[in-house]
């Protein structure tokens, strides 16, 4: 395979618009451009949360889904192309049954944090929630394929799910909201 990124700069952006991937052009604040970025910062969030000492059955389910986003991202980028396989979505959910098998039900609302590596998993989660909402708005304006909705809304309920995990598995317990302070 050539260098698909010998240069970096180009200046074909420089008027506000930016190439997709079947070649057209979009304003650099379209709500397609929008998700894509969405989508890029959860996989950036995603790629702190593994730089953390992590389980490594965690660390290689979020590579795995690091890969999915960039196919994410490739179906956004490309209008009307499926990149992403919609087995995944299935994958989501048995890693979800798996790791909420393992935790107490929850009987009241619970904050971010606990340790660090649980922090990030629902920073991540909350970046995942706003990539969804705008993965929405392009879905209403432009269909999306059949996967990409259910896959970013089950991603939002696995990060939750991974951060109580996460701080279980540390001895730490998830910090719970007391309504009544």
């Amino acid at each position: 395979m050539g260098n698909r990124l010998s240069k970096i700069y180009t200046r074909t952006g420089d008027d506000g618009l930016t190439g997709l991937g079947d070649g057209s052009r979009t304003p650099k604040d379209s709500i397609r451009i929008e998700a894509m970025g969405n989508v890029d910062e959860l996989n950036a969030a995603l790629g702190v949360l593994l730089t953390e000492p992590l389980p490594d059955s965690i660390s290689a389910s979020l590579l795995a889904i690091q890969h999915d986003l960039f196919d994410l991202g490739g179906e956004i980028a490309i209008p009307g192309h499926q990149i992403l396989n919609p087995d995944r979505v299935s994958v989501l959910e048995q890693t979800l049954d798996t790791l909420n098998a393992e935790l107490s039900p929850l009987r009241e609302f619970i904050l971010p944090g606990g340790t660090r590596a649980a922090a990030l998993c629902h920073l991540a989660r909350t970046v995942c929630r706003r990539a969804e909402r705008t993965l929405i708005t392009l879905h209403r304006e432009q269909e999306t394929t059949p996967a990409s909705l259910p896959y970013i809304n089950r991603l939002s309920d696995l990060l939750f799910v991974m951060a109580r995990h996460l701080n279980r598995i540390a001895n730490a317990p998830d910090v719970m909201w007391k309504h009544s302070r």
